[in-house]
């Protein structure tokens, strides 16, 4: 783990090291080059339980695939924000770049972290890295109201959970995020329950907690959509998981939650199809797909977990490949607004292809990735209710409607007079799409990797 951690560390000052003709290059190439090294996890002995463990980090199989998502990721968020810094001084381009790795090391190191104060402290220290990115990088004018939003929701979660943190700790006479306290089970506190999960369905978030996210989502550039999207989200379900040991199981305040989460997939998927933005259409189908992973995570069956995580791994593919689509066409167009970025299949063809490997594997197609997650979350979801196939069934249906909708909208249909000189795909733009269609693909060969 060293061996990945260590790199992972001295990355951080490398930007502000770089000379100026070489910063994207090297940058994006000590990143790749630590994503490779990242890989070493798929060779952990899973059978275990867990692996390489020591007193502060550890990996196991609920956490290595999400590890790797992140590293994967940085290269990918560095080229994909090249275009909109180019005319940023130089100064700033390494201010942004140091934040990016910084923001990806607070990220890995969390989901390394063996201690329940360590891992509160990096969760925590990820807001202030993705709330420079927001409020510097944004090119919209809401963009601190967004960050505002953002502050917010997720300070008033995670007091509860510090609290929540130093209760446990005391009771449990151990900080070990595996320790087995089945004693907590006899305090039967729901309100101790509700204070270790409430600052993670915000960051999920929960439907009725997730306001802040479409304006995140809306406001932040390109790389600020992508690390939300595909990793930051996931940390919520991620955290979920690793403080289900302390949770009293005799609680009934989770049925209402997995109610909600349940109901919020079919509010936000009719929402998504009267949205005409795309980044807030893609919020808010981050928002549904994330119900199904809180109600997964929260009913706690055998089968329940690796298919949350599955379906977070695809999902943090899937979104990031959508919003980078959706940057690539703000590019060209100036505009987010779907009636506005029609007919590009007649000048971006291979960007097609794109889109309508995004749409299909949003709307899980078998057999995606995505699609394998879905379903082992709706069969384990009916096992432990069946009454929850309906409010399942029918989220599923209304999502591919509006990814189809989506992609019928952006490529199909006549030019618009505003179009008629947007450039075809650049080179850098299809390796950025097909290192997201990459582990897609391999993943959908090979789910065990996961599973």
């Amino acid at each position: 783990m060293l061996k990945i951690l260590v790199p992972t560390i001295l990355l951080t000052p490398t930007p502000l090291l770089i000379k100026k003709n070489t910063l994207f290059t090297l940058t994006t190439l000590y990143a790749m080059i630590n994503a490779l090294l990242a890989t070493q996890l798929f060779h952990l002995p899973m059978n275990t339980g867990t692996s390489l463990i020591n007193q502060h980090f550890f990996a196991d199989k609920t956490s290595s695939p999400l590890i790797m998502l992140s590293y994967w990721l940085l290269p990918v968020m560095i080229m994909a924000s090249q275009n909109h810094l180019k005319k940023e001084p130089y100064g700033r381009k390494q201010f942004f770049l140091t934040n990016m790795v910084l923001l990806q090391t607070l990220m890995a190191m969390t989901f390394f972290s063996s201690n329940t104060l360590m891992f509160y402290i990096l969760f925590e220290a990820t807001l202030i890295p993705t709330i420079i990115i927001i409020t510097r990088w944004g090119n919209q004018t809401k963009r601190l109201l967004a960050s505002t939003y953002f502050i917010y929701y997720t300070t008033v979660g995670s007091v509860p959970l510090l609290i929540a943190i130093l209760f446990t700790t005391n009771y449990a006479h151990s900080n070990f995020l595996l320790y087995p306290m089945q004693k907590m089970s006899t305090l039967g506190h729901d309100m101790l329950w509700m204070a270790l999960t409430l600052a993670f369905l915000v960051k999920m978030p929960l439907y009725g907690l997730h306001l802040w996210l479409p304006k995140a989502h809306v406001e932040a550039p390109i790389a600020g959509s992508m690390v939300l999207a595909a990793v930051l989200l996931k940390l919520g379900g991620y955290g979920i998981i690793r403080m289900s040991p302390l949770y009293p199981k005799n609680t009934w305040l989770f049925y209402p939650v997995v109610a909600t989460a349940l109901w919020g997939i079919l509010m936000t998927g009719m929402t998504c199809l009267r949205k005409t933005d795309l980044k807030a259409l893609i919020a808010y189908s981050s928002v549904g797909h994330m119900g199904l992973v809180v109600s997964s995570t929260l009913i706690q069956t055998p089968n329940s977990t690796p298919a949350a995580v599955l379906l977070m791994v695809a999902h943090g593919l899937t979104s990031s490949m959508l919003f980078c689509l959706t940057n690539m066409l703000y590019e060209r167009t100036n505009t987010r607004t779907l009636l506005s970025t029609r007919g590009m299949h007649s000048i971006t063809p291979p960007l097609t292809n794109f889109w309508l490997i995004a749409s299909l594997t949003n709307l899980a197609l078998p057999p995606s990735i995505n699609f394998i997650g879905e379903i082992q979350i709706m069969t384990t979801l009916y096992n432990w209710s069946p009454i929850t196939i309906t409010l399942t069934a029918t989220g599923t249906i209304i999502s591919a409607i509006y990814s189809l909708q989506m992609f019928m909208g952006t490529q199909h249909g006549l030019l618009s007079k505003d179009s008629k000189e947007v450039y075809p795909a650049a080179e850098r733009e299809l390796l950025i799409l097909a290192l997201h269609g990459l582990p897609m693909a391999l993943l959908t060969i090979n789910p065990q990797l996961i599973l």
